[in-house]
């Protein structure tokens, strides 16, 4: 799942980003093109397939993780999401988190709710993707980086 045509490693460190007990295997992807958002979506529904979740249950993860990259692009200027298979002895998921070097989430209260934007859309991202997911998380800090963590779980 590495591309070795764009770099995959930010310098934010983020608790985000580090693995936890449950992780079966782990893999990086950068996230600084357009090419790069069809190729995360591309991941993440292939993962979504092999954990045999309902369709409406795949779009609802690949689009917020469509939105989580192009968020990462946009307003962190690039970054890597890192992709991680998770198995608990019960369950099985997979875990997406987004990282970048960009200017961080001065409020994120205020960015999580409906109709916020900074950037002229709709004001539906953070909020809607938390809405989409079965776990959701943030590590932000101004002038450092964003880390953004979402789980969905096969129930």
């Amino acid at each position: 799942m590495n591309n070795a045509s764009a770099p995959t490693a930010v310098r934010f460190t983020s608790r985000l980003l580090d693995g936890g007990g449950k992780v079966q295997s782990s893999s990086t992807l950068p996230l600084h093109t357009d090419e790069h958002v069809v190729g995360v979506r591309k991941v993440v529904r292939e993962h979504a397939l092999d954990m045999k979740l309902s369709l409406v249950e795949q779009t609802k993860l690949v689009t917020a993780a469509s939105e989580l990259a192009r968020n990462t692009i946009k307003y962190g200027g690039g970054g890597m999401v890192l992709a991680q298979t998770l198995s608990d002895g019960v369950r099985h998921g997979l875990r997406l988190v987004f990282a970048d070097d960009g200017p961080g989430i001065a409020d994120i209260a205020q960015a999580l709710r409906d109709g916020y934007t900074s950037g002229g859309g709709l004001g539906l991202g953070l909020g809607g993707a938390k809405r989409l997911v079965d776990e959701f998380d943030i590590d932000s800090r101004s002038g450092e980086g964003t880390a953004v963590a979402i789980t969905k779980w096969k129930k």
